[in-house]
């Protein structure tokens, strides 16, 4: 069973592989590697010999690695490929973890669906700043009171389990917690596709995939794009219906013992949204701090998993 798993894995990387490289070859022009233009050139991007010629490679090997053929690179192979296609770092460990080429050590354990009491105790203690608990898919683990107060939306939380992708997604503009979501949605589709690297072939991975392109025709056409990108700080614009537009910046910060799961935590990012999230710490009732996380205090939609 594990040799089937395996294969089924190493065929999936493949044609994820094949379009990586091919989407970003497309992005890196002559000009930007020191070359004319050429005549007659179809794609404003590198043709695959110029890449292998850039990379010191046979053609015919790149074009088979670029085809997901099941051929063996190394890492100096995939370094120089990298360094021809101008890929960044969160770029670069994804095309390792595509080609099946050791970048970094990572343990690879599943990913838990809780966190501890020390965890929560460490995201309330935050409160009245909001913090959540992520893991590489967006799904929600534990949240403070201060996070529910700023994405609860009403109109969705009979739709049950918790990912915020889903609900920035789904959620019509009017309810939508989030503002600005033509710059924000981008950035996280490219940061989950940095983790989906570390998952190609995995059905609860595949499947959320699926469902979401399904469900979206945004998302759909975010991802295949091919954009990666690591977690990193934001300023995001966030709307609440009881005391207006909120300007927070949010940071990321790991959790030892949690793979692939990180704190994210956002403070006002000036005095009036200071002001404002003052005042919704006020609207609260008083039973909600107490209150214990349920599927129906959960501010996000159901992932069917």
């Amino acid at each position: 069973m594990g040799d089937v798993t395996t294969m089924g894995t190493t065929q999936r990387r493949r044609p994820e592989l094949a379009a990586f490289l091919r989407g970003r070859r497309a992005r890196v022009t002559p000009a930007d590697v020191g070359m004319p233009p050429g005549l007659r050139r179809r794609t404003p991007g590198l043709r695959r010999e110029e890449v292998a010629q850039l990379s010191g490679v046979g053609v015919t090997w790149y074009t088979w690695l670029e085809q997901g053929r099941p051929i063996n690179a190394s890492a100096q192979v995939l370094d120089a490929v990298a360094r021809t296609l101008r890929l960044d770092k969160a770029e670069r460990e994804h095309l390792y973890h595509l080609a099946e080429v050791p970048f970094e050590p990572v343990r690879r354990t599943s990913s838990p669906a809780a966190v501890g009491p020390e965890i929560q105790g460490i995201i309330d203690a935050l409160d009245p700043h909001p913090a959540v608990v992520y893991n590489a898919r967006y799904d929600i683990l534990a949240t403070n009171p201060a996070y529910r107060d700023l994405f609860f939306v009403p109109q969705l939380a009979s739709l049950g389990a918790p990912n915020v992708l889903w609900t920035l997604f789904i959620a019509p503009d009017p309810v939508c917690p989030l503002v600005f979501r033509d710059e924000e949605l981008p950035v996280m589709v490219a940061t989950l596709r940095s983790s989906y690297g570390r998952h190609v072939g995995e059905p609860a991975w595949e499947d959320f995939i699926v469902r979401l392109s399904a469900a979206s025709a945004h998302f759909a056409e975010l991802w295949e794009r091919g954009d990666v990108a690591p977690p990193g700080p934001r300023v995001k614009t966030f709307r609440h219906e009881a005391v207006g537009e909120l300007r927070m910046t949010s940071v990321s910060l790991s959790i030892n013992g949690m793979p692939e799961c990180r704190i994210v935590a956002y403070t006002p990012d000036d005095e009036e949204s200071r002001r404002r999230a003052a005042e919704l710490r006020e609207l609260r009732p008083p039973e909600a701090d107490a209150l214990p996380e349920t599927e129906e205090s959960r501010p996000l939609m159901r992932t069917g998993s």
